[in-house]
């Protein structure tokens, strides 16, 4: 089972307000040159966040590996696999 820290959670929430703040944005019908600036914000922050998380199951998964080469290079592979998948 994976721990997330309150900064991320942090960040996942600051995202999703942004999201809200989208959706209004487009219902009172602003400049869609302003809605994709916030949206390409709120991809960059999921973009960022994908890393944070893979970065810290990489770091888990090469301490549990107790030098098992074999294990180590399975985890770094899945790890590539969650980032280049992300996008």
């Amino acid at each position: 089972m994976n721990s997330y820290d309150d900064k991320l959670k942090n960040r996942i929430k600051r995202m999703e307000g942004q999201l809200r703040g989208v959706l209004k944005m487009m219902e009172e019908g602003k400049d869609c040159k302003a809605v994709i600036t916030q949206l390409s914000a709120v991809r960059s922050g999921v973009d960022r966040s994908i890393g944070v998380i893979v970065s810290q199951n990489l770091l888990e998964c090469i301490k549990n590996a107790n030098g098992d080469e074999e294990t180590l290079n399975d985890s770094i592979q899945e790890a590539v696999n969650l980032f280049v998948k992300s996008r």
